[in-house]
């Protein structure tokens, strides 16, 4: 057997035996190491040490304690208020409201299970006190988490433009587009699910102005949050792992200072959630790295880049047989995980044929994300489907409108590149 049959072989069985993804990349490779002559065993530490030390996967951690920071200290029920203030007695009111939310609250957090997690413990059990049924109200907040990965910051974005050696901050402008995109066609698909099921919105919540403006006043500083951190970015005063700190101290400075709500033990419960979060990733990136020398060595991103032009050069058909299989491969295991082993694979296949690096990256990451709502993995169904206290399978069966709302975005993209590439060619990121 060939290296590159040994490697996939193993990795494929460690799979199967239900091992965990680091340690299945880990295993692989270094049975990869030991029944062939390859690469020297030192080649094992040093490629460790080399997905470590890569400066940008700093912002990961950072943004994931700032988005439960945000949930801690008060920030996240303000911009929630303001949200029903505008659409929450329309109907399907509420579900709109927690589409809204979640798009406001992924341009700080981003993470898609950290939005579905903090969104969900408050729209949830308002929903259900409305009459929406609860896996319904489960799975607008499932669907809802998916805007997490695709409106900057995003650690799924972060991670490709680290490994596709692609910017970050025109990857990061060219999530913009297709995150309200995919907003409106969630919300639109949770209007016309609470037309069919007679979803009215909250009656408590009748729209004044002055009322609003008093939200508005009230909940300043937690509506400003993304423009700090993001307008940090873009008008080029801070890098996106800076950006990440300003984050972390801007939601601190809000929930212990303004809200009066944020304790050292919050702080201290944020800290470990950003570092359990890194931990995994870090690993993962590390293990990958290794994983990733042994298939280059081999050629192996020339290889599949062959096998899938066999089947057709066009681009348009290419980046379909690639979603299809990001899809299926999305069923079974974690969006971040998929990014790192198949972006170092893929690219060179998407660059061959002339595919814009951020068109690409934008499509990935929202492909990737559908895998949130698809059992037997579906983090965002087991996310919401606790909340509720209702069954995952209950929770899917609610999903598919909105899977199928995702996979009109995803065909939108795919077809018209410009709606990912605009704003980067704008702005003189490309």
């Amino acid at each position: 057997m060939s290296p590159l049959e040994i490697l996939l072989f193993s990795m494929a069985g460690l799979f199967l035996l239900g091992i965990p993804i680091f340690m299945a990349l880990a295993a692989s490779s270094c049975i990869t190491l030991l029944c062939t002559d390859i690469l020297p065993l030192s080649i094992i530490h040093n490629s460790l040490f080399d997905g470590l030390n890569i400066f940008p996967l700093l912002a990961v951690p950072s943004f994931v304690v700032a988005g439960t920071l945000m949930e801690y200290g008060n920030i996240t029920n303000q911009i929630i208020t303001v949200v029903k203030q505008i659409v929450g007695r329309s109907f399907g009111g509420l579900g709109i409201c927690t589409i809204l939310a979640c798009t406001f609250f992924a341009a700080i957090a981003g993470s898609g299970t950290a939005t579905t997690a903090a969104i969900g413990a408050i729209l949830i059990p308002s929903m259900m006190k409305n009459s929406y049924k609860p896996e319904h109200a489960a799975a607008i907040t499932a669907a809802g988490g998916t805007i997490g990965t695709l409106i900057p910051p995003s650690n799924s974005m972060i991670m490709f433009a680290v490994l596709g050696n692609v910017s970050v901050t025109g990857l990061f402008t060219a999530g913009f587009i297709p995150g309200f995109i995919v907003a409106f066609s969630l919300c639109l698909t949770t209007y016309i699910i609470a037309k069919r099921n007679n979803y009215h919105g909250d009656e408590n919540f009748k729209f004044d102005l002055k009322e609003f403006l008093t939200s508005c006043r009230k909940g300043f500083f937690s509506l400003f949050t993304p423009f700090i951190v993001l307008g940090s970015i873009y008008l080029g005063i801070a890098t996106p792992v800076e950006a990440s700190i300003i984050a972390v101290a801007y939601a601190i400075f809000v929930g212990a200072v303004i809200n009066r709500c944020l304790t050292w033990v919050h702080i201290w419960k944020a800290i470990m959630s950003g570092v359990m979060v890194c931990g995994t990733v870090v690993v993962i990136v590390a293990t990958s790295t290794l994983l990733g020398k042994i298939l280059t060595l081999e050629n192996a991103p020339l290889k599949l880049s062959d096998m899938i032009t066999t089947f057709s050069s066009n681009p348009i058909v290419v980046l379909l047989l690639i979603v299809g299989m990001l899809y299926i491969l999305g069923m079974f295991m974690e969006t971040l995980a998929l990014i790192i082993i198949l972006t170092p694979v893929l690219m060179p296949t998407t660059n061959a044929l002339g595919i814009d690096p951020i068109q690409f990256g934008i499509l990935m990451v929202l492909a990737t994300n559908v895998g949130m709502l698809t059992p037997p993995l579906g983090v965002n169904l087991f996310v919401s489907s606790r909340i509720a206290k209702t069954t995952v399978e209950r929770v899917f069966v609610g999903v598919l409108p909105f899977l199928l709302a995702l996979t009109v975005c995803v065909l939108l993209l795919t077809f018209f590149p410009s709606i990912s590439t605009f704003l980067p060619n704008l702005l003189g990121y490309q």
